[in-house]
């Protein structure tokens, strides 16, 4: 769109610095303001900091520089910032490695591994009995880059186990390069191929049955910075061909913001392509033969959230329509007319999960089918027939999550994790549950932790889930500081994951923690996702304050002592909580965060989240936005929490600026006499491929902040010293 048919752009009035000092933030280095305004759908909104959106240009990088000194100095003159990361990185560094992301091909299980003694995951193989003591590593991006600037996005097999597709990425940037490696020698093979991922598209690869080539995912070359990271087609590639010779396969008019995942089932002898339109959870599905002739099985509109050929060669799929928490159905072999889907397992009281780069809806081991479902936040693993019979309920701890599910052969390897216990995997073999050695063990335990799930209730009635973590009988008299988690965004939901060193930390310092379930999420549908979406998403704001309430009227805390934390969409979170409910909160902290959302969408990636957020180009979406956009919605003389936002340089998720206007915004208006700071990391980017190291600072950082604001310092001092080792 250009911008005569998007705004009418005002004139750049007197340039001033603004604020005085009883109402902004004395102590940051002052910033220069521009009188730009816009006429958007008949309303003239003001834009005082535009000039912070040039990354390229000397004054802005000035300026980031002299925030992150500031920052920097009040952080090192804690006196227990050093002693807290000494004990984080204790922590973390004695920690057992970690495996994750399996898969089995050819009799071989590969797995991430992660070793806390080094920088970055790298890629390993071990025999199907899964015992890490043989695991022989194949990819290692510590040794191709002694910097630990180099990190794996993602990586696919081929079916037999002799080759191994991965794309790497540097400087958290998640812009991926494709090689493959012999997975014997763990040599490389064949020339790289450029621009296969990008943040949000992703990408993917899909081997042919025989080894000998595989399709994959690739983005046009451009000088357009605004394309880049768009129009994602399908190629394919013979091993030892010229991969700037590839043939293009398929992508004619799909929408720009296409996000491709690809899948080649050998029983049906098919291509399986699944297109997400942007990331606002519509789907559509192709299928492809040996003739190079695709099929589209479903559209957009269809409401088909996952599609997977079963080992009959029939078609699988997971549909919301008319089942808002999700039905199975199943298309006959060669058939691909969606009208003559049968439903075998219809929707039940729990929501089949989805997760469009993650785990797999359904899975397949012998003759039985998995599925992976949610009941409000925890998972539950329940067994069927092909033909949607039941047949059984893997047995998991009330709250607990299931993030891989893999089969090997007729049995199935599947995690389960707690908030106070690590993951374990366990092997699934005729109905028998057996502990594998694939297991994390931590020096963090929780033994003296349980977890309270309640229930708040939001602004219109909703029954919002809040999972509480505190000590074993606690008194509820108000005293303890309390830090309250959340996203609520693109149906991704908030499972029980490990709370780790952190946590361990913020606990012994008489921390309370609490994660809500709030609306965006899928926890409990896609209803629950739509629910807090476009011209919903006031929903989302409203559910998080009411767990902030709950905490409060229930003796948790105090406004004095409640902090708030979330990333990316979470970020967002964190910015319209703090302008529309101020006086809940002493501290903040939004990393990554998205904060004018007046012009997120011309942003290089902010194209995608039109089909979660809107855009400016609708009335009613323009005025949704308008109402809650945290930049556009901070007030002069508000006495303000202290804010601690954080970003990355090489963020191809959500552009820094969003990070330094709205700092700015609120240095110049705070009434109180709390700080606003800012943190850029010049190598890094939204958190994906960060080093340990740059984790470990990371957390360091914004706890040594929370432990400031609320008031910790004494206690934080004595559980971070050497003797508390």
């Amino acid at each position: 769109m250009s911008k005569a048919s998007r705004v009418a752009v005002m004139a750049i009035a007197a340039i001033c610095v603004i604020g005085t000092a009883g109402a902004r933030d004395a102590t940051a280095p002052p910033t220069r303001s521009s009188d730009v305004q816009e006429l958007l759908q008949g309303v003239r909104v003001a834009d005082p900091y535009r000039w912070l959106e040039d990354s390229e240009n000397a004054e802005v990088r000035s300026w980031v520089a002299q925030q992150t000194q500031r920052t920097r100095a009040y952080l090192d003159a804690l006196p227990y910032r050093a002693a807290l990361h000494e004990r984080l990185e204790s922590l973390i560094t004695r920690s057992s490695p970690r495996h994750y992301s399996l898969t089995y091909a050819g009799g071989r299980l590969f797995s991430m591994y992660f070793d806390p003694a080094r920088q970055q995951p790298s890629l390993v193989v071990m025999g199907a009995d899964a015992d890490p003591a043989r695991a022989r590593t194949v990819v290692d991006p510590n040794v191709i880059d002694p910097d630990a600037g180099t990190a794996i996005d993602w990586y696919v097999p081929s079916a037999d186990g002799a080759r191994v597709a991965v794309s790497l990425s540097r400087g958290g940037s998640e812009t991926g390069t494709l090689y493959v490696y012999d997975t014997g020698s763990g040599k490389q093979v064949g020339k790289t191929i450029a621009n296969v991922q990008f943040a949000t598209g992703g990408g993917d690869v899909a081997w042919r049955p025989d080894g000998a080539g595989f399709w994959y995912t690739r983005y046009p070359v451009t000088d357009r910075p605004e394309d880049r990271g768009f129009y994602q087609q399908v190629y394919f590639h013979r091993l030892g061909d010229d991969p700037q010779k590839d043939a293009r396969v398929f992508g004619d008019g799909l929408p720009k913001i296409a996000e491709i995942q690809l899948d080649y089932s050998k029983a049906a002898g098919k291509l399986l392509i699944a297109v997400a339109n942007g990331d606002g959870g519509e789907f559509a599905h192709y299928v492809g033969g040996p003739n190079g002739r695709f099929t589209q099985v479903t559209r957009f509109e269809d409401g088909v959230d996952f599609a997977k050929f079963g080992p009959d060669g029939a078609l699988y799929v997971v549909s919301e329509r008319n089942a808002p928490r999700r039905q199975i159905q199943r298309l006959a072999p060669g058939v691909f007319d969606l009208r003559r889907a049968v439903t075998i397992v219809p929707q039940g009281e729990d929501v089949v999960a989805v997760d469009f780069f993650g785990e797999d809806s359904i899975v397949f081991a012998g003759t039985r089918m998995y599925v992976r479902y949610l009941a409000g936040g925890p998972s539950r693993i329940r067994a069927f027939g092909l033909d949607g019979k039941p047949a059984g309920e893997v047995p998991l701890p009330d709250v607990a999550s299931v993030s891989e599910i893999e089969p090997i052969g007729a049995d199935v390897l599947y995690s389960v994790e707690t908030y106070l216990a690590p993951a374990q995997f366990y092997r699934l073999t005729d109905g028998r549950n057996t502990a594998t050695a694939l297991k994390v063990t931590s020096p963090v335990q929780f033994d003296d932790m349980e977890v309270r799930r309640v229930v708040a209730t939001s602004k219109d009635g909703t029954r919002i889930p809040l999972n509480i973590i505190c000590r074993k009988g606690m008194a509820l008299d108000g005293s303890h500081p309390t830090l309250l988690y959340g996203y609520g965004g693109y149906g991704i939901s908030m499972t029980p994951a490990f709370l780790g060193a952190s946590r361990r930390v913020w606990f012994d310092a008489g921390g309370v923690y609490a994660i809500a379930n709030i609306r965006g999420g899928g926890e409990f549908g896609e209803d629950w996702h739509r629910q807090g979406m476009l011209t919903r998403k006031q929903n989302v704001f409203d559910d998080f304050a009411a767990g902030a309430e709950y905490l409060l009227k229930q003796g948790y805390t105090t406004p004095e002592r409640l902090a708030i934390r979330g990333g990316s969409n979470g970020g967002l979170l964190m910015g319209a909580l703090l302008t529309q409910r101020p006086e809940l909160f002493r501290a903040v902290v939004a990393e990554v965060g998205i904060f004018d959302m007046l012009r997120v969408e011309l942003d290089p990636n902010g194209e995608f989240n039109v089909t979660e957020f809107g855009t400016v180009r609708t009335p009613e979406h323009f005025r949704a936005l308008n109402a809650y956009s945290p930049y556009h919605n901070v007030k002069d003389g508000v006495r303000y929490p202290a804010v601690f936002f954080s970003t990355g340089e090489n963020d191809g998720r959500v552009n820094p600026m969003h990070s330094r206007k709205m700092a700015a915004r609120l240095q110049a208006a705070t009434g109180s006499n709390h700080p606003v700071f800012l943190i850029t990391t010049g190598a890094g980017g939204h958190g994906m491929g960060s080093p340990l190291a740059l984790q470990i600072d990371q957390a360091t950082d914004y706890l040594a902040f929370l432990f400031d604001q609320l008031g910790m310092g004494r206690d934080v001092t004595a559980v971070v010293s050497p003797a508390s080792h």
